[in-house]
């Protein structure tokens, strides 16, 4: 059985860089397309509504960093479980798993969209909006909380086509829901004047595109992965979350930090200045989704040679990764050094206030771009690893555990140049942390 797997599968193949490249590049795309559609869904708000609604965009932005991170921690934990099952020689059960957390997580997303709509008013008030950016808020939250099932779905279906060794469906995918969305976006927003709801209904219908697609893909036997009648096993779920967890410490961490943004900016320079950070945070995820995509795209790589106890094609897999990483990081680095400016043009025109505030942050932010594909990985490969608490703990670092200390005392100091500085201090501490990791666990895993 175990034979008659690995030649199906191309996860089996002995990868060279080109091979490695060639099969994570459609993931890689699919995140970079999703993070260039989730720039343009605020461009169109920062161009064709306001700046005010911008801001709000962030205010909202933790509960969705919430959804997105439940949705990530079920996808990149159940893909392990899978992945390693089916390097062990067991696809029967692998589908069986991969139906049970997909069904676990659209449970999840009707929960959390009732509960959600139930008690918007307290949870806008509570992330600190005001007066002005409550209405903008609760129009675009109350809309997307609709989708929140089909939100869950696409995280899902993102990671686990790569786990059934379709990538290149998945960026199909990925680019298609895209495309939708900016048009969507267009219509919504400029032709029928809808503001913001549009931009929430553009949002909304670009997820439920994937996630329509995304399970027509798996009830076919097509593929290595499909739909089959699950073996309700609490375990599995269990493993996946603890698996995962690390992405959701990320994303609740993205949340807890998104939320100290807005209260410090909205302190030191007004809406204007929660409109720039939100410029800075939404370029940031545009630009490190090259790395999500890459450490998404090689995850399931590892999980299988992991489980088939391929010591030898793992150290190559990995020693692969960590050259390409390197390379990436100093060219991205370079690139959102260079292009800063025309890159804060596109959101806000050149003279305006939130324009000159967020130049300023991109003389600074970019060198964080010299740590975090390190910091991304390293996590993405321990939680391949089926090292959940490594990898959370790592996450916790890089996203909460840092960044919260130099948020809360780097601009006491130094004003706003302190929040500017927060980001890259934090990703430099981190890559230390994850090197020291790195080092002593190479024996444990057999990655070097």
């Amino acid at each position: 059985m175990a034979d008659i797997q690995s030649t199906e599968n191309p996860l089996s193949q002995t990868f060279t860089m080109k091979s490695l490249l060639k099969f994570v590049f459609p993931t890689i795309l699919m995140m970079i397309f999703m993070g260039l559609y989730t720039v343009v869904d605020t461009v169109f708000v920062a161009r064709f509504v306001d700046t005010n609604a911008l801001s709000a965009l962030n205010i909202v932005c933790p509960v969705i960093n919430l959804i997105v991170g439940f949705g990530t921690m079920l996808a990149t934990g159940g893909s392990a479980i899978v992945a390693r099952k089916m390097g062990a020689g067991e696809p029967m059960r692998a589908s069986q798993d991969f139906t049970l957390i997909m069904g676990a997580g659209v449970l999840s997303g009707v929960l959390i969209a009732i509960f959600g709509t139930v008690f918007i008013d307290r949870i806008i008030w509570r992330l600190g909006a005001n007066h002005i950016l409550f209405s903008y808020c609760k129009d675009y939250l109350f809309i997307l909380l609709l989708f929140t099932p089909a939100s869950i779905l696409q995280v899902l279906f993102q990671n686990l086509i790569v786990t059934a060794g379709c990538p290149g469906i998945g960026m199909v995918l990925g680019v298609s829901a895209g495309i939708a969305n900016i048009l969507l976006d267009y219509i919504f927003i400029v032709p029928l004047q809808m503001g913001i709801k549009g931009a929430a209904f553009g949002t909304g219908f670009g997820y439920m595109i994937l996630a329509v697609i995304g399970i027509r893909f798996f009830f076919t036997e097509k593929s290595s992965l499909h739909v089959r009648k699950p073996v309700i096993d609490i375990s599995v779920l269990a493993e996946s979350c603890s698996n995962g967890f690390s992405e959701m410490v990320s994303q609740a961490a993205a949340a807890v930090t998104t939320f100290l943004f807005n209260r410090i900016m909205m302190r030191l320079l007004g809406e204007n200045g929660v409109a720039a950070i939100t410029i800075i945070i939404y370029t940031q995820f545009l630009l490190s989704s090259l790395y999500i995509g890459f450490s998404m795209g090689a995850a399931p790589v590892i999980s299988y040679n992991y489980g088939k106890q391929d010591r030898k094609q793992l150290k190559n897999v990995f020693s692969i990764c960590m050259r390409f990483i390197i390379f990436v990081s100093i060219s991205v680095f370079a690139a959102a050094f260079i292009f800063g400016s025309p890159l804060v043009g596109v959101f806000s025109e050149k003279g305006t206030p939130v324009y000159e505030i967020a130049r300023d942050g991109f003389l600074i932010f970019p060198f964080s771009f010299l740590f975090c594909g390190l910091n991304i990985f390293t996590s993405a490969m321990f939680t391949a690893l089926s090292d959940g608490k490594l990898s959370a703990f790592l996450s916790s670092l890089r996203t909460f555990g840092f960044i919260t200390v130099l948020l809360l005392t780097l601009p006491h100091f130094l004003g706003v140049t302190g929040v500017w500085l927060a980001i890259p201090t934090a990703e430099l501490l981190t890559m230390i942390a994850a090197l020291v990791f790195l080092n002593q666990n190479r024996k444990k895993y057999h990655y070097a």
